[in-house]
Parts: structure tokens; sequence; C-alpha cells
């Protein structure tokens, strides 16, 4: 093809599309075609001609449409491709290809319609007001750490006691439910174990199950809140004939020298009471930051000059990733996957500014790095892979050989390349630093 005699015009549309028209003269478009007969004619059957010696018109009687459509195919891949990397488009979808068929005698036109990763100028990112949490530990904290260790060790006790059932108590109970004097499988079950008021059950049912002795057998009526999950039950009422079958409560281990002992690793209270210090100023620490990453995003989206366009495909492609992960939860807290699917569907809109702002982000974030010569290097790359060994308790072979298998390596990438970016803005910012407001900050470190 005779590429000085093809005309290519680009157009932008906005500033994440961009339209290609093309015009082919009718001589490449004839010789295209003549090229696509030969092929044919090789493999044809036509009866009453021998396979290779059937005549022009013959296949053109037969195979015009293939023919032309075939053509068409071959004209638009070779001349697209070619255009836009002459023209350096860097196409994120597929073009969407607009052509009306080939006309006897005349030049054959189309256009390509194609979404681009804009190119950005953020604005605002340097000398950034911020405030920073000043990074602190108080009594407060460890003694909370301690209390959520020692619910580690609970144990459970019957209790013999001739009582009520109270908040806080776990039942063991058997209850089946009637809908209108229906009974309903899914609303039966027998040895359920509940901690009464942790809330797991429709709102109404446990509170009704206070004051109830081991043995008794007990009528409730609640009803199921308009949005339940399971359209038959909404804003029903639903009559529960309960049995309380066993009654226990939560032992605590008392937080002393001998509790020491079920950890290998401490020798005293205090050895434990220096590890929780020093893990809860390490998690303290990641919030501060990302507290401070957070409000840099914030005042970069504040910012009326990065209000850009952005390329559609990747919102939906970050509204797909929201979906699949809100989908993931509802399977792991017991949801069945037909009902968590339909719930995620419906999902899709909400989810929608709060994709395009995770995506106007991302696309600052990149261009700063390149207005600011900011890249991820490979020894990074690999220290960020070597920590999430570490910490998964995997050799850095077998979690970079499940990292490329998932496709996940450039993920890993622009990770450590965004962490660069946001170390660099708030190294140019004018940071405040302010306290808690809590009492006894544990300055000292043991």
């Amino acid at each position: 093809m005779n590429e000085a005699n093809m005309a290519v015009k680009v157009e932008e549309i906005s500033p994440v599309r961009k339209r290609l028209s093309f015009e082919i003269p009718w001589e490449d478009v004839k010789k295209g075609m003549d090229a696509v007969y030969r092929d044919v004619a090789k493999k044809a059957r036509i009866r009453g001609f021998r396979q290779g010696k059937i005549p022009r018109d013959i296949l053109e009687r037969h195979y015009k449409d293939h023919v032309e459509e075939e053509t068409v195919t071959k004209l638009v891949n070779q001349v697209y491709w070619d255009a836009i990397k002459e023209h350096d488009i860097q196409a994120v979808t597929q073009p969407q290809i607009d052509q009306q068929g080939i006309a006897p005698e005349k030049n054959f036109s189309f256009t390509a319609t194609v979404e681009v990763e804009p190119l950005l100028d953020p604005k605002g990112y340097l000398d950034l007001e911020l405030e920073k949490e000043e990074l602190a530990v108080t009594e407060q904290d460890i003694d909370n750490r301690l209390k959520e260790i020692q619910q580690m060790f609970a144990t459970m006790q019957d209790i013999e006691e001739d009582r009520g059932l109270m908040a806080g108590e776990f039942a063991t109970l058997d209850f089946e439910g009637t809908l209108a004097g229906e009974a309903l499988k899914e609303l039966k079950a027998e040895n359920y174990f509940l901690e009464v008021g942790s809330g797991i059950l429709v709102p109404g049912f446990e509170d009704q199950l206070i004051g109830m002795k081991k043995g008794e057998t007990r009528q409730i009526q609640v009803r199921f809140p308009d949005d339940y999950q399971a359209a038959h039950l909404a804003g029903k009422e639903v009559d529960f004939t309960v049995t309380l079958k066993g009654l226990k409560e939560k032992k605590l281990p008392e937080i002393n020298e001998e509790f020491v002992k079920n950890f290998e690793r401490y020798d005293s209270l205090e050895s434990l009471n220096a590890d929780i210090f020093k893990s809860l100023e390490a998690e303290h620490k990641a919030r501060i930051e990302a507290d401070v990453r957070k409000m840099i995003v914030d005042k970069l989206l504040q910012n009326g000059d990065n209000d850009f366009d952005v390329p559609p495909s990747f919102v939906e492609r970050q509204i797909f990733q929201m979906m699949a992960d809100t989908q993931r939860r509802l399977l792991s807290r017991g949801m069945d996957k037909k009902t968590a699917t339909e719930m995620t569907v419906k999902m899709h809109d909400t989810f929608k500014d709060e994709a395009k702002k995770i995506v106007l982000t991302a696309l600052i974030i990149k261009n700063i790095s390149r207005l600011e010569s900011i890249s991820a290097g490979e020894s990074e790359v690999e220290d960020r892979i070597r920590m999430m060994a570490e910490s998964r308790g995997m050799t850095v072979e077998a979690l970079r050989e499940s990292l490329e298998k998932d496709d996940m390596l450039e993920h890993i990438e622009n990770e450590v390349l965004h962490q660069k970016v946001f170390d660099f803005i708030a190294a140019k910012a004018k940071i405040r630093t302010v306290k808690r407001d809590r009492s006894e900050a544990r300055e000292d470190k043991p």
C-alpha cells in the first residue's frame, strides 16, 4: 500500500477520546481484494469447476460478500495500527470502527474511535499545608490490646445457676419461624450457638431472648427489615418458637505473670508489654502515614485545576474490581453466590463516583511522577516483594511466581511508585504536627 497516498486525519473528541479518519485509494483497495480472491480461489469448491481454476466472475458471484468483508478487516488492521504508532496514540481500548463497506472504483473510508490515557498537568501538589498526628502510644492503647489478647484465651463455661439469660452470654438454641402460619425451612435451626446482643440475627430477635431459662420455650414475633435480602421476608411479621437448650458465659484469664506463660517468646509481663508497645507504635505510624496520604489525595482532588476527564473504560474496570471485592466479602460472610451476585450487580452505579475518584487520583499521581522524574527502581520493587514475602511467611521466589501468575507485578511497581510520589509531596509540604486529644500518652519506650 502506498502510505503517501493514504489520508489520515486525527481529531480530539475529548481529552480521553480520539477519532482517526482514513481514506484508502481505490487502487490499494483493489489490490487488497485481488489478494483475497487469490486466497479464496485456492480453497473454493464450486460444482462444475476444478479447484484452483474457478473464473473470477464465478468467484465474485459466490464469495463477493466474504471477500469484501475480509478485505475491509485486513485494510483496517493494517492502516489503523500503523497510524496509532506513527501518531504516538496510546489507545487504552479496542477501536470502534465505523465504515460503510467497499464501493467499486471509490476510495474506502472509515473512522476508528478510541479511548486514550490523558496526559495531565497536575497543579497544587507542592507546598501543601498538612496536619500530621504526633506518634504516641498511650497506656490505654496498651490496656486495650491486652484485653484483645485476653479475649483470645477466654474459655466458655456452663452457667449452672438457675437464672435467666443475660446480654453478652452465649445461648444454644433451637428455633423455627412461620410466616402466615407456614413453617419455612430457611427459618429453622437446631443447636444454633449465639452470643446474645451480637446483632447477628434479625433486629428484635435477640432482645426477646433476655430472661429465658435453660429448657424454656418461648414464642416471639419479629418484623424483618424492609430491605432484607430475602424479598419474601422483607417487611413481614414472622412468628418464632425458640427453645433455650444451653447457657454459657465467657471466662477471661487474669493478666499476670502466670498468663505470660502462654507465650514462649516472653519471660515476663514487662516483656509482653514492651512488645505490645512496639507493635502498636508500628501500627500507629502506618495509620498516621495513611492519614497523611489521604489528606494529600483530598487536597489534590479539591483543587479545581485537577478536575480532569478520565477514560470511561478505566472507571468501568475499577467498578468491576470494587464489585468483585464486595462479592468476595459477601460470600465470606456466608451469603449464597446467587444472592451475592445479584446484590453486587445492583451496586454498579453506587460505585461510580468513588471509582472515578480512584482513577483520577491514580492518573494525577502517575503524571506527577512523570513531571518530577520519579520512578520505581528494580531494587525498590524487589525490596517490596521481599517485605511482602516475610509478612506472609513465603519465600521471595514463591511470592514472585504467584505475582507473575496473577499479573500482579505491575501492581506492585505502581504501589512503590505511588509511595515515592506521596513521600515526595510530603517532603515538599508544610506539615503541622498535632497531638491526639487523649490522656496518658506514653512517651518513654520500654
